[in-house]
């Protein structure tokens, strides 16, 4: 069979390892996204500034309280301090805020600063496990009691107990919505990177896909029409001299067979082109070519016969390129490979099928000259559209060859 030009696909692109640091532009993009960009790329600058506002705010309110005292700012800052590293060590940090708390209920005066307990409970309910956010409530609340019965900061115990309790449990489930928030925000993330690496390979698919189709019309095109003409060529040369007048008829179709063939070439490689209008393209060729695709056969010398059975029915315009694609791969085949002194084309409508079947009486010129690229080419072209395609010896001539293709008309 004739050979067909293969273009191996280019290999797929590899999927790139993300790193958490590199969000798409779609989960970065406002405020809250540079922000949060900015938290995890310098979580030791932005509790630094947290720290150092809420130190400011606490120093304020302490240098009017009635509890002003050296002694107090001293605790307060070291308690404050502890923020800067939240981040990097939530339970580490969690722990020294509530020993300097201890402290400083022992030492008997209330701080605002006291807030960097509920700062600390939120990041270990953001950053750690569950069972250490629990277990740090646990021992929050504990404190929670114990500042209520000895400072009432809501005028009586009860009261202040709920406040504080309130507190507590609003820093659990705000850190905890803080966890769930960042699971999601990592999900999006991870999610649209991996949309756009699909989106890549899918790219590249088709365009490994697209040059492979380009490459089989190109075969088709090309084998056909060199077949073609190099057969009148010979006739030409070998009828010239006794018939002068057969060998420039002969000479005239190879000049229209290649010029078409030109013309094909020209639509298919304009199809490449952005700056090519799809106006002035000609339609591709449809199973009502096949009578001139016949023609031209003939005038190489062979005889073909063509006959149409059935009622014909409306087909798309991909599976009448394959119905004709596939008549002239056989043809050329029969043409270039074997010694046939005769084929037949036939076209059979059976609804919801459409039949072809190509058959010669000529045997190969050369071993395997018959099998190639060519026929796993019709295969494909016919398994596209739901159907089958056999190429084998034909069994009304033994000596010669059979294809036969079915297309399924789609339902």
């Amino acid at each position: 069979m004739g050979t067909m030009t293969r273009l191996p696909a280019p290999p797929l692109a590899p999927v790139p390892e993300w790193l958490p640091e590199q969000p798409p532009d779609e989960i970065t993009r406002g405020l809250f996204g540079q922000g949060r960009r900015l938290i995890r790329t310098h979580p030791l600058a932005s509790d630094a500034l947290l720290a150092a506002v809420l130190l400011a705010l606490c120093s304020a309110w302490l240098s009017w309280s009635a509890f002003a005292s050296y002694r107090a700012a001293i605790v307060q800052t070291a308690l404050i301090a502890t923020l800067i590293f939240r981040c990097r060590y939530p339970s580490a940090v969690f722990m020294a805020a509530s020993a300097i708390a201890f402290a400083q209920w022992l030492l008997g005066f209330p701080l605002l600063g006291d807030v960097t307990l509920l700062v600390a409970l939120y990041t270990v309910a953001a950053h750690e496990s569950r069972i250490r956010a629990l277990l740090a409530t646990g021992l929050l609340e504990a404190g929670a009691i114990m500042a209520a019965f000895r400072w009432q900061l809501a005028g009586t115990v009860p009261r202040s107990l709920l406040f504080l309790s309130a507190m507590v449990v609003a820093a659990l489930f705000a850190g905890l919505t803080a966890a769930s928030g960042s699971r999601y925000l990592a999900w999006m993330d991870e999610r649209a990177r991996r949309l756009e690496t699909e989106r890549d390979q899918q790219a590249v698919i088709s365009a490994a896909a697209e040059r492979t189709r380009i490459a089989r019309e190109l075969h088709d095109i090309v084998s056909h029409s060199l077949s073609v003409v190099i057969t009148l060529a010979d006739a030409a040369a070998v009828v010239g001299q006794g018939d002068p007048a057969r060998g420039v008829e002969a000479m005239t179709e190879a000049s229209v067979v290649a010029r078409r063939a030109l013309t094909d070439m020209r639509a298919m490689l304009g199809v490449l082109r952005t700056d090519e209008s799809p106006a002035g393209l000609a339609p591709q060729p449809g199973i009502d070519d096949v009578g001139a695709l016949v023609e031209r056969i003939r005038a190489t010398g062979l005889p073909v016969a063509l006959s149409v059975e059935g009622a014909p029915f409306p087909l798309s315009a991909a599976a009448e390129l394959t119905a004709y694609r596939i008549v002239q791969e056989a043809l050329t085949n029969t043409l270039r490979h074997t010694t046939a002194r005769q084929a037949t084309v036939t076209i059979a409508y059976d609804q919801p099928q459409l039949r072809v079947r190509i058959a010669d009486d000529g045997t190969a010129k050369a071993p395997d000259a018959r099998r190639g690229h060519g026929i796993e080419g019709m295969r494909e072209r016919a398994a596209l559209h739901g159907g089958t395609l056999r190429a084998g010896p034909n069994p009304d001539s033994p000596a010669g060859w059979l294809v036969e293709a079915t297309l399924e008309r789609p339902r």
